[in-house]
């Protein structure tokens, strides 16, 4: 019997030749037929590539990109889908460079899209669309995007193999967090990136997109953290047809258990998200379920791990206190709209102790009360109609865990 999802992974030395790493990928994404199903009938098609980093400040190992998309292996996928399909092609990020300045005179990827006439849209500028998650949502039950995505037929998502310092391990699922706005036009980073949060948002973003085609860049990767991590030569690419699924076979080629979960090292601040998209119904963690092979290829590709950054009794104490948080603003919702609508709080042990229209991180509030550095500060804004629809049931599951 069929399986739902395919993924194959092989060997490909980092110092393959742009022409090796064509041939490479080829081979391994021809079997995705589900995949290419819909990317030859789209005739649209966007493509996220963890790739935004000002030129001068992109890290290397083995002459291969460390901590971004390597230039050939993006080279590769932009020519495989022009070989195979007629559709208009975009890429898009959020770069972090002054509106206005998007995505900068240095913007690292131009030449390739130069070559393939292919345009740069910034997910972090207008037009925006919003949009709904299938089946309601796991965090939030709309979410608002670049509008370009929503034009899309079909959508690609390329990630680099890395360790996350808050997710544990980042790949195609954690790629697609580089949708949604930065102010001025969206959420503050730290909004969606929140003890809690996180782990429950990838999945919806995931359901948005739905990336049809997954690949996972690991040529080289990066341990401990996705910024300023360790860099490893791992001499491998992955794809595969759905999201989860290639980042369960990315994750056990990385040497972790694709169905592990908080506490359990890598994940150390927070929830798996891909167990968690797992467990609602989307995608599989469970590799007798996927399509799977690898060739010669064996766990660890390389050591992966995440920076310790906190203490697990501190962690347990954020969480728990986030949630308490978000509940009390629930049962209080109505007292919050009265005196800050429209605002954003910072809301911690019951009290709001920042208030204002813009969060940044020059705002975040700091505690100096030693007794309570590891109380969570809530943030969220105080809409009367609570359009972004955030599931508070996710904190009373959680307490209740």
């Amino acid at each position: 019997m069929e399986k739902a999802y395919r993924v194959r992974a092989t060997r490909c030395s980092h110092k393959a030749s742009r022409e090796e790493i064509y041939q490479t990928l080829k081979t391994i994404t021809d079997p995705l037929t589900r995949s290419w199903e819909k990317l030859e009938k789209a005739k649209k098609i966007g493509i996220k590539v963890n790739m935004q980093m000002r030129t001068d400040n992109i890290q290397r190992i083995g002459g291969r990109r460390q901590e971004l998309v390597d230039e050939d292996v993006l080279h590769a996928t932009l020519r495989l889908l022009r070989e195979r399909t007629d559709a208009e092609i975009f890429v898009l990020d959020t770069s972090f460079v002054p509106s206005g300045d998007r995505p900068g005179d240095d913007f690292n990827m131009r030449p390739l899209f130069e070559e393939f006439k292919i345009p740069y849209i910034e997910a972090g500028d207008p037009p925006f669309t919003s949009y709904k998650v299938p089946g309601g949502g796991l965090m939030f039950s709309e979410y608002q995007l670049s509008a370009s995505l929503g034009e899309a037929d079909a959508f690609v998502s390329l990630a680099k193999m890395k360790s996350h310092g808050f997710m544990g391990i980042t790949l195609c699922l954690k790629n697609l967090f580089g949708l949604p706005p930065i102010p001025p036009h969206g959420r503050l980073r730290t909004y969606f990136h929140h003890p809690i949060r996180l782990s429950y948002v990838l999945p919806d973003l995931g359901q948005i997109a739905n990336p049809c085609l997954n690949i996972i860049d690991a040529l080289t990767g990066q341990s401990k953290a996705e910024w300023g991590g360790e860099g490893r030569i791992c001499d491998a690419l992955i794809a595969g047809d759905h999201v989860i699924a290639t980042d369960a076979c990315g994750t056990y080629l990385m040497g972790t258990d694709p169905a592990l979960d908080w506490p359990h090292p890598p994940y150390r601040r927070d929830r798996s998200p891909i167990a968690v998209a797992a467990e609602n119904g989307f995608g599989t963690v469970n590799l007798d379920d996927i399509d799977f092979e690898k060739d010669d290829l064996e766990p660890p590709l390389a050591e992966f791990n995440s920076r310790a950054m906190n203490a697990e009794e501190d962690m347990v104490l954020l969480r728990k206190t986030a949630c308490e948080q978000a509940l009390y603003y629930r049962d209080n919702q109505d007292g919050f709209v009265n005196q800050y609508a429209g605002d954003y709080i910072y809301l911690q042990d019951g009290d709001v102790i920042w208030n204002g229209p813009h969060p940044d991180n020059n705002t975040r509030p700091t505690n100096p009360n030693a007794d309570k550095k590891n109380h969570c500060a809530w943030l969220k804004r105080v809409d009367p109609e609570e359009q972004e629809g955030e599931h508070f049931s996710v904190y009373e599951q959680l307490l209740a865990s």
